[in-house]
C-alpha cells in the first residue's frame, strides 16, 4: 500500500486512473490509421495437415476502410437494407424474365 508523501499530504493517483485519455487517443489513432492482425492456425497429425484456419482482423474507421477499398458490408444483404433491396430487385427481374420466357414458350406450343 502506498503512503502519502510528507510534502504533498495526499495519496498518489491509483495505477491506471489517468489512462482514460490515453486510451481514447490510442483508439482514435488506430481507427484513423487502421491496424491489421493476421494469423494462421494449423493442426497437423504425423505431418498430415488436418485443418488450417486463417484469421484476419482489420480494425479501422469506416472511412479508412472505404479508402482502402474495403466495403463488403455495403453489399451484404444481412447488413445493408440497400443491398437487400438490390438483391430483391435483381431476383424480381430474373423471375419476370423467366415468366416471360415460359409464357412465350407456352404460346408457341399452342399455335400449330
Amino acid at each position: 500500500m502506498t503512503t502519502p508523501s510528507p510534502m504533498s499530504g495526499r495519496l498518489p493517483e491509483p495505477y491506471g486512473s489517468g489512462s482514460g485519455a490515453n486510451l481514447a487517443d490510442i483508439l482514435e489513432r488506430v481507427l484513423d490509421k487502421g491496424i491489421v492482425i493476421a494469423g494462421d492456425i494449423r493442426i497437423n497429425l504425423l505431418d498430415i495437415e488436418l485443418l488450417t484456419i486463417k484469421l484476419r482482423l482489420i480494425v479501422a474507421s469506416v472511412d479508412k476502410a472505404k479508402e482502402m477499398g474495403i466495403d463488403w458490408w455495403e453489399t451484404d444483404p444481412a447488413l445493408s437494407s440497400r443491398a437487400r433491396r438490390d438483391e430483391l430487385t435483381r431476383e424480381n427481374a430474373e423471375l419476370r424474365a423467366r415468366l416471360a420466357e415460359l409464357e412465350a414458350g407456352h404460346g408457341q406450343e399452342e399455335a400449330p
